[in-house]
């Protein structure tokens, strides 16, 4: 069964258009105008070894704030969708990944009660054109509309770069791991038979 999802989403502020495949190789075609963030959903695409196109284009001329926060609602979404029933996979994923001298956590669970914890410091305001508070904003985003449980924590760290890239590539294993399929699972992994 494949496990892909296209999702497109218009506003006054953003035009989205994502395709995700769960199961691909890491392969991704990102666009949204902001260098930084291109970069880091290539990260989450490559480490995830999710397939990804991501086209957005928005209003960065305001800032990066709905632009990021657009693309996580969206990606989110496709989460999920490409999930559909969650039936036979692993739910939970995390990761502890260092990246020179940052060490970053993350721990997901694909539970459909969507919480995020965000305990992360970022000591400059901006990296290229994205704006750092935005980071936040895109967890917060993806975590609800794709319906998952959603920990990070920074354990040490000092280059903002540095921090937001484990992150992400911390984020990208983790659920990497959770939405991996296990044949001793027999419809979803939880003791009350739904999730």
């Amino acid at each position: 069964m494949e496990r892909k999802s296209k999702i497109t989403r218009t506003t006054k502020e953003t035009d989205i258009s994502l395709s995700l495949d769960l199961d691909g190789s890491g392969k991704s075609k990102i666009d949204t105008g902001i260098g930084f963030f291109d970069h880091m959903l290539t990260s989450f695409s490559k480490h995830g070894f999710f397939d990804l196109d991501l086209t957005c284009h928005g209003d960065i001329a305001c800032d990066s704030h709905h632009t990021v926060e657009d693309c996580g609602i969206v990606l989110g979404e496709a989460i999920a969708a490409a999930l559909g029933t969650k039936e036979g996979i692993t739910r939970y994923g995390s990761c502890i990944l260092p990246m020179d001298e940052t060490l970053v956590m993350c721990a997901v669970d694909l539970c459909d009660r969507p919480y995020l914890v965000f305990d992360v410091d970022l000591p400059a305001e901006r990296v290229g054109y994205l704006e750092t508070e935005t980071v936040r904003e895109f967890f917060y985003a993806l975590s609800y509309s794709a319906r998952m449980n959603l920990h990070i924590k920074l354990i040490h760290g000092e280059n903002t770069h540095h921090i937001i890239e484990a992150a992400f590539k911390a984020f990208a294993r983790s659920l990497s791991a959770a939405v991996t399929t296990d044949p001793r699972i027999s419809g979803v992994l939880s003791t009350k038979g739904s999730l």
